[in-house]
């Protein structure tokens, strides 16, 4: 089943896959959340799931966790194990054990069912913001020696393929987002560390310089990942005209 139209978002719908073998569930759900604009599909079960994910990617899944023939743990692993997509679980197990398990492992937020709407859909928002805005479709060419393969937690670096870790895929989700603009430092904390209470920017300066080493030619002079001087970041492609006034623009004592 799909679902979709115009809405609020235009033509860059966020997308949401929801998995679930509760028919009515399903097509409730479904129609709340593309009367608020999102473009919608649904699975009855993990192994329909991972035929839809073979398609597209969503930018969004919400995964029942007791479903017939895979169940939603078994699938959430199976989708981290093929792409970093933010998880929603939606069930009806209530116990604290297996919401901080699923929580440490597999899924970005919990909710228990019966569901009341308007805070999933409180917490789909939180969740897409915190990641980064959308999963990109396919590969981000940033040049002839980088490309990004966010969805696949991965960039290729000078034909190499070389893993990134989730909070390093969280801050270039963030960045590629906004390609060619300045993403603030705050924002960036914001995507990478939302549940740390005692993060600091120093955080972000740490994960920019490990990133500076896995993907630029040279790290002390980056053409990809450019400091903008007491604001933040930015992600530029090769020959942009957004590197010519930050390409130096490494900060001095970091």
């Amino acid at each position: 089943m799909v679902f979709g139209g115009p809405g609020p978002f235009g033509n860059s719908a966020p997308r949401i896959l929801i998995v679930d073998d509760d028919a009515d569930l399903r097509v409730i759900l479904a129609e709340q959340l593309t009367a608020d604009g999102y473009e919608v599909q649904t699975a009855r079960d993990g192994e329909e799931a991972l035929r839809r994910l073979t398609i597209a990617w969503p930018d969004l899944l919400i995964i029942d966790m007791l479903m017939p023939r895979m169940d939603g743990l078994t699938l959430a692993r199976e989708v981290k194990a093929r792409a970093d997509l933010p998880i929603i679980v939606l069930s009806a197990i209530d116990a604290a054990d297996s919401k901080a398990d699923l929580l440490d492992e597999v899924a970005e937020d919990y909710v228990t069912k019966p569901y009341h709407y308007p805070e999933l859909r409180a917490r789909i928002t939180r969740v897409l913001r915190r990641v980064g805005d959308r999963v990109p479709r396919q590969r981000l060419v940033l040049g002839p020696g980088l490309a990004l393969e966010l969805h696949r937690r991965t960039a290729i670096v000078a034909g190499t393929p070389v893993a990134l870790t989730p909070t390093e895929s969280r801050l270039l989700y963030a960045l590629a987002a906004n390609l060619g603009q300045t993403v603030t430092t705050e924002t960036l904390l914001a995507r990478g560390w939302a549940d740390t209470d005692d993060a600091d920017p120093s955080y972000v300066w740490v994960t920019m310089r490990r990133l500076r080493r896995k993907v630029e030619a040279d790290p002390n002079k980056p053409a990809h990942l450019l400091t903008v001087r007491g604001i933040g970041y930015r992600l530029v492609a090769a020959g942009s005209a957004g590197g010519l006034d930050y390409a130096s623009g490494l900060e001095p004592t970091r």
